[in-house]
């Protein structure tokens, strides 16, 4: 049977999400709980793994197309039942089309021509093998991708197989003729002229040759060759049926070795070169669309797509600037003491193979201010009219990436050492660069942290990370004019703003929390005590 597998809620309060790859092809067996397609929600790249053991028959969403949650976006054939039609899930056009109605007949036989029709199967098995942007392609050229046999591997329909189909469409459509239409051409490889089929007075061809001087084409029921041309297809993986030939013994196509081994090179060509315009357009988790500009009186103007990360990041901006009330408060620390401290400390961190940097201080600093003010460490909850004030650390860290914002979480951090909030820091930050995060590793954050200082700047007025109720920018560290004893010294210092939901934290409140802050970082030793 099919069974049909939808978009799952990947993310919290997700409604849709974006198809960023898909892992595998239409024909490609699978196990349950195998990952089938990247989906990029919630500020990560994460995988769906497949419901089920069977055998992969549609794909139904494009890479790069944004899915409300609960649409189909596969279906599979599960092992050791029999197939059922599928069902029509779409308009035409919106989606791939559907597999033959007699797939499991066709599934065992060889695809062939019926004589009296004039149909022929599109591949052999009865089964369309084409990746989404080969899809994508037919439906944008007018092609039935069910009417293209594929040159690569194992029949797959290439970009290339659906261009040459649509010339071939082109071509039949001017030619004049005053017999039946012949069936369309298949592929770049199996090309008949429609103008010799159509001549009534043409002349016979030779013996020797194929009817209109093009090669015979593939697919066919019987080839003629030699047991060691046949040793040489084995070895390249190569259908002789499929090898195109212009010659003919006793009634029957011939192939020899040097066909076989020019097919299988040019299969390996179009193959490589599927899978570059796949990559391409794919683009790897992080790549942007080509650039789409336009020239209008005031100037060049070019258009992005508003999606992925950069909407994802948008929306949770939004909603949280218009849903809390934000109040920020602005103050600077003497750090000198972190500095030295650090120092010390940073060469025994580097012999236990941690890098050690100002971030886990400042974590450790946070969660003693918030131990003695709770009420930064808050939601509320608007459906039930409650504060939650919750007694666990969870601090989110906004780490910059090339996809743009991203807020992993240190789990726990008020029941860790220096060391292992260290640990945590540097790997979570590099998995969010390198897209590897997972979802888990971003959520049930309870306070978080931003720092803009580290490409410049002193303040700034951070949104809260809803349904967060606080957040705490962090300033450029870096030596600045103080006045002390009535003398201007330079000293280390943090500039810090405090951005809080003023429906549940009052102003008096945060002022302390950062007056707390402030004397843990002044004073690192104090964090020794915690």
């Amino acid at each position: 049977m099919v069974r049909e597998f939808k978009l799952p809620d990947v993310g919290e309060g997700l409604t849709e999400a974006e198809i960023v790859s898909w892992l595998v092809e239409v024909g490609d067996t699978v196990s349950e709980d195998q990952p089938v397609a990247e989906v990029e929600t919630d500020k990560a790249v994460v995988e769906v793994p497949a419901p089920v053991n069977g055998t992969v028959r549609e794909i139904l969403a494009e890479e790069g197309e944004m899915v409300p949650v609960g649409d189909i976006i596969i279906t599979f054939d599960v092992e050791g039942e029999a197939v059922e039609p599928m069902e029509d899930a779409a308009d035409e056009g919106d989606k791939p089309e559907p597999a033959e109605a007699d797939e499991v007949e066709s599934a065992v036989s060889e695809a062939s021509t019926d004589g009296e029709s004039g149909g022929e199967v599109s591949a052999k098995g009865g089964r369309v093998f084409a990746a989404p942007s080969a899809r994508r392609l037919a439906r944008e050229l007018g092609v039935d991708i069910e009417t293209v046999a594929g040159s690569g591997p194992g029949g797959r329909v290439t970009e290339g197989d659906v261009r040459a189909a649509a010339d071939t469409g082109s071509e039949t459509e001017s030619a004049t003729s005053e017999t039946e239409a012949e069936p369309a051409v298949r592929s770049a490889t199996r090309k008949v002229t429609d103008e010799t089929a159509a001549e009534s007075d043409a002349e016979p061809a030779p013996a020797d040759a194929h009817p209109g001087g093009a090669p015979e084409a593939a697919g066919r029921d019987q080839t003629l060759a030699t047991p060691a041309t046949r040793q040489v297809a084995q070895e390249e993986g190569i259908d002789i049926d499929d090898v195109p030939t212009d010659e003919i013994r006793d009634g029957e196509p011939f192939v020899d070795a040097e066909q076989v081994r020019e097919y299988a090179e040019a299969q390996r060509a179009a193959q490589q070169a599927d899978t570059q315009a796949v990559q391409q357009e794919a683009g790897g988790a992080t790549a942007e669309a080509a650039p789409d500009t336009e020239t209008t009186p005031e100037g060049e103007v070019e258009r992005v797509p508003y999606r992925g990360i950069r909407r994802t990041i948008g929306k949770a901006m939004e909603n949280s600037k218009y849903t809390a009330p934000h109040v920020t408060h602005h103050d600077t620390v003497v750090v000198d003491d972190l500095v030295d401290t650090r120092a010390r400390l940073k060469p025994k961190a580097e012999e236990r193979g941690i890098k050690l940097t100002y971030m886990p201080f400042i974590v450790k600093a946070i969660v003693a201010a918030l131990k003695e003010y709770p009420i930064l460490n808050s939601q509320l909850n608007e459906a039930d009219e409650e504060i939650l004030v919750k007694h666990y650390h969870n601090i989110g860290i906004a780490v910059a990436t090339d996809a743009g914002l991203m807020v992993p979480v240190v789990k726990n951090a008020g029941e860790k050492d220096m060391l292992t909030i260290a640990s945590d820091v540097n790997e979570l930050a590099s998995k969010a660069r390198d897209r590897s995060i997972s979802r888990e590793e971003m959520q049930g954050g309870t306070f978080s942290i931003t720092n803009f200082g580290a490409i410049g700047g002193e303040y700034a007025t951070p949104i809260i990370n809803y349904p967060e109720t606080a957040i705490l920018g962090l300033g450029e560290l870096k030596q600045r004019p103080v006045v002390e004893d009535g003398d201007v010294v330079a000293k280390h210092t943090i500039p810090i703003s405090l951005t809080i939901d003023h429906r549940v934290i009052d102003g008096a409140d945060a002022a302390q929390f950062a007056n707390t802050l402030m004397e843990y970082l002044s004073n690192p030793e104090l964090l020794l005590l915690e």
